[in-house]
Parts: C-alpha cells; sequence; structure tokens
C-alpha cells in the first residue's frame, strides 16, 4: 500500500466555524491569559489543527495498519479572517515522500477567498513503538512523591 503514496494525492474536508473554535473561545477558557476583546473569528490554532488532521486522513487509508503518521512541524500563514457561523474548506495535498517524511501543501478558504496557505510535514511511525515510548514516559507510583 505505501507505494500509493505518491505527490498529488489529495483531500479536501469542510467545517463550520462554531464559537467552540475561535479566538474569543480561546481566550475564554479557564487556563487562557486574559486577553479581553478577542474576535470571534476562526483561530489560527484550529485551523492549524484541521490542517494536520485532513492531511493525516490523505495517507491514514493508503498505511499498513501497525504504522501512522503523526505531525512533526507546521509552516502556515493565517492569511484573512473568517467569521463564526462561516464554512471553512481544508484542503492538504501530499507534495513529497522522503522516506518516512510526508511533506503536504496546505490551504484553507472561506466563501470568499483564501485564508491560510502553508506546509505540513507528517512522520510514519511504527503505532507498538509509538506507544511503547510513550508508556514509558508515564511516571509510575513509586517515582512520583
Amino acid at each position: 500500500m505505501m507505494s500509493e503514496l505518491k505527490p498529488g494525492i489529495s483531500r479536501e474536508q469542510s467545517f463550520n466555524v462554531t464559537h467552540a473554535i475561535t479566538a474569543a473561545a480561546m481566550f475564554e477558557a479557564p487556563d487562557a491569559p486574559e486577553v479581553p476583546g478577542m474576535p470571534s473569528v476562526w483561530s489560527t490554532p484550529d485551523m492549524i489543527g484541521k490542517m494536520e488532521m485532513v492531511s493525516a486522513a490523505v495517507v491514514a487509508g493508503l498505511l499498513p495498519a501497525e504504522q501512522m503518521t503523526v505531525g512533526a512541524r507546521n509552516e502556515v500563514s493565517h492569511l484573512a479572517a473568517t467569521p463564526e457561523g462561516a464554512t471553512v474548506r481544508v484542503r492538504s495535498t501530499l507534495a513529497a515522500v522522503d522516506g518516512r517524511k510526508l511533506t503536504f501543501t496546505v490551504e484553507a478558504f472561506d466563501q470568499q477567498e483564501k485564508v491560510g496557505e502553508g506546509t505540513h510535514l507528517r512522520v510514519i511511525v511504527d503505532r507498538e513503538k509509538f506507544d511503547k515510548r510513550l508508556t514509558e514516559k508515564i511516571p509510575s507510583p513509586a517515582r512520583v512523591r
């Protein structure tokens, strides 16, 4: 299946900009710093998260069950604001394959214009090794004092 990982494959998905994913909501969170008056527009962290999600979906069905991809780097520009209530489209296209490294071109659009663009790097990893490494990071009760 990995032989199907060729530049040019892509995926696009639409999302509604709800209050929960706006900059205003981010700064309403209990652990957020107080920054009054943040606008109710699609937040940059959510845009990047959706770009990662769509990128992962581009290749998920082409990997063996024992492998997955993890995000490793984002170089993204948020070009324009999108208001709460709008619909956005996120497109990810596999641009390059270099061994386990997959580079994607990512874009986001609202109903009027391109609102985000950049590149996203994902790395193919073995699920079992990844899970084992995570487990090793969990402190055991004997070590926590």
